[in-house]
């Protein structure tokens, strides 16, 4: 499983390139893995899809599916992609730091 230092921390990640332990994440965290999947700066919006996912997880031990996100987040699907191009669901999850939501392939 491979380690990275992101915003001072050693992570290690699944072989999907999901972070192993949710925990660790933080802002700083986020900010450098959105750099490294193509999204050079995140802003509010960003944000707000990925504390909801954070919050999803913990409370039900996965991710939202991109139906569930676009409809609990309050973010419409449209706009999920365009802050999350090419996969909303599975691309926020990862900045998120939590694993790949159920259902996403």
């Amino acid at each position: 499983m491979p380690v990275l230092e992101l915003a001072g921390k050693n992570i290690t990640f699944n072989d999907e390139g999901f972070m192993e332990d949710h925990k660790q994440w933080d802002e700083a965290v986020a900010r450098e893995i959105a750099a490294k999947v193509g999204i050079p700066e995140l802003n509010e919006r960003h944000f707000t899809v990925l504390n909801y996912m954070r919050k999803a997880y913990e409370e039900n031990g996965t991710g939202p599916s991109i139906r569930a996100l676009t409809k609990q987040s309050g973010i419409p699907t449209k706009e999920l992609y365009e802050l999350f191009p090419k996969g909303p669901a599975k691309k926020a999850a990862r900045i998120a730091g939590i694993p790949k939501p159920q259902g996403c392939i």
